[in-house]
């Protein structure tokens, strides 16, 4: 092709993939905000148990339900990275035009004045 030729290409597989591509950047940076989270309350659970030991303390959520509130917070924040995981699975792999389409409908939707109202 000689120089100086301008190449035309279709506009709609570009936009598609520039908001699969968002999708798929938004939901990972959730996810890494969630393993943020999860590191932190790893810690917070470690320094929480230093605490109660120094002072000779039971951890008395976890007698009574078996699991402390740190136990349950830091499975729900690992259900929720697996979740997000999930979800950038199917992104990358099964995401057509059309669900691209559809979303973009669905966010239109939510984020109207209307549906910000009601929410």
């Amino acid at each position: 092709m000689p120089k100086g030729d301008i190449i035309c290409l279709p506009k709609e597989p570009f936009m598609s993939m520039t908001s699969k591509q968002r999708m798929i950047q938004e939901t990972t940076q959730r996810r890494d905000e969630a393993l943020n989270l999860l590191n932190s309350l790893i810690d917070a659970k470690s320094i929480s148990e230093q605490n109660l030991a120094q002072i000779h303390q039971p951890d008395l959520i976890k007698q009574v339900t078996g699991k402390s509130s740190m136990d349950t917070a830091i499975n729900s924040t690992r259900r929720l990275i697996d979740s997000f995981n999930r979800v950038l699975d199917d992104l990358r792999r099964n995401l057509t035009d059309e669900d691209i389409a559809l979303i973009g409908s669905i966010e239109a939707d939510v984020s109207s004045p209307i549906a910000t109202s009601i929410a």
